[in-house]
């Protein structure tokens, strides 16, 4: 058995940012020589998340929307209350409660099948990463298993 993996890094440039790496998902999976296998994508982060869903616009807004239902920013977190809060502190901490809570309904990862060298996708599934707090540098983790 063979493993392969490779960090893809963004700037992402907003908040419930829904970026469809499926292209590089599939690249590396046709350079890395696996014809039968698995493949694991995985965010780097506790504040974005990686699904498998439709690229379609207005159904990005709809899921945008619906995420700010879930959990919006505007309510209090004691995770954003930095009087009480004393774990997990690092210089420049940010109010991100909402993007925390978001993200428990969403995955930090997808896994996929790799058959015949071959991403195996639905006709409408893509491979989206989602930022859902500020924009930052991200790191999302690809890993291919296989023969």
């Amino acid at each position: 058995m063979k493993s392969f993996h490779k960090i893809l890094e963004y700037q992402t440039k907003s908040e419930l940012e829904f970026n469809d790496i499926t292209d590089a998902v599939k690249d590396f999976a046709k350079n890395t020589g696996i014809k039968n296998g698995i493949i694991n994508v995985q965010s780097l982060h506790t504040t974005a998340a990686v699904i498998l869903n439709e690229n379609e616009p207005l159904l990005i807004e709809d899921m945008k929307e619906n995420l700010k239902k879930i959990a919006p920013k505007e309510s209090y977190y004691k995770h954003n209350d930095f009087k009480i809060r004393t774990v997990n502190m690092c210089e420049g901490e940010c109010a991100n409660g909402h993007s925390h809570c978001q993200a428990i309904y969403l995955t930090p990862n997808v896994t996929i099948n790799l058959i015949n060298n071959e991403v195996q996708l639905g006709i409408w599934q893509r491979i989206l990463f989602i930022e859902l707090d500020h924009p930052r540098p991200r790191k999302v983790q690809i890993h291919i298993l296989g023969e």
